[in-house]
């Protein structure tokens, strides 16, 4: 099992056209804001990490860690449509992939507030290169709209299958294997 899921990790990391979902492509409502991080491997891997890392956490950081993220994504998105430009956005995306995975693969209990901090800062990235989208779609307020839900899904989902591995004999092994392979993608997406 651990190889199988280490092997679909990596052979997606081998398409980048795949892996990055910034592309400034027309159209845009509730349904594909709603849609976009899940088609958009990077944000997918970030967003699920996010909850897999809040579940490993456990107590309450199980929801705030994910909610500190949605919140600065959104003041990312802000940013993003106000043409307030950050240094190399994709960039920081990727270096989120890549220290989530460590994150998740070390498995060491971080403090809430240094969790909220970390994801926060990461979250500033994912959210500008969204709102830097946002005025060139049709209905950019749907988009968001969908896009904050689809990322509150996909944490949840991530939480689901932190909380999960962690009731199974070698699902904590596990988790920490994938979280080296998402380690492994996010230097791909890195030096591509």
């Amino acid at each position: 099992m651990k190889k199988m899921v280490l092997s679909m990790l990596g052979i997606v990391s081998l398409f980048p056209s795949i892996s990055y979902a910034h592309e400034m492509s027309g159209g845009g409502g509730f349904i594909s804001g709603l849609t976009h991080p899940v088609l958009g491997f990077d944000h997918l891997l970030a967003m699920l990490s996010v909850g897999v890392l809040s579940a490993q956490m456990g107590g309450s950081a199980i929801w705030r860690v994910p909610l500190t993220f949605v919140l600065v994504m959104l003041g990312g998105g802000i940013l993003g449509i106000n043409d307030i430009p950050i240094f190399s956005v994709e960039l920081g995306i990727a270096l989120s992939v890549l220290a989530l995975g460590i994150a998740i693969a070390a498995d060491k209990k971080l403090s809430p507030l240094l969790a909220m901090v970390f994801v926060g800062f990461f979250a500033i990235f994912h959210g500008h290169a969204h709102g830097t989208e946002m005025p060139y779609l049709s209905k950019p307020m749907f988009y968001a709209g969908g896009f904050v839900l689809g990322t509150a899904g996909i944490h949840i989902a991530g939480v689901v299958i932190g909380v999960i591995a962690e009731r199974f004999r070698h699902g904590v092994g596990l988790l920490r294997y994938v979280g080296a392979g998402i380690t492994g993608i996010g230097f791909h997406l890195i030096i591509i």
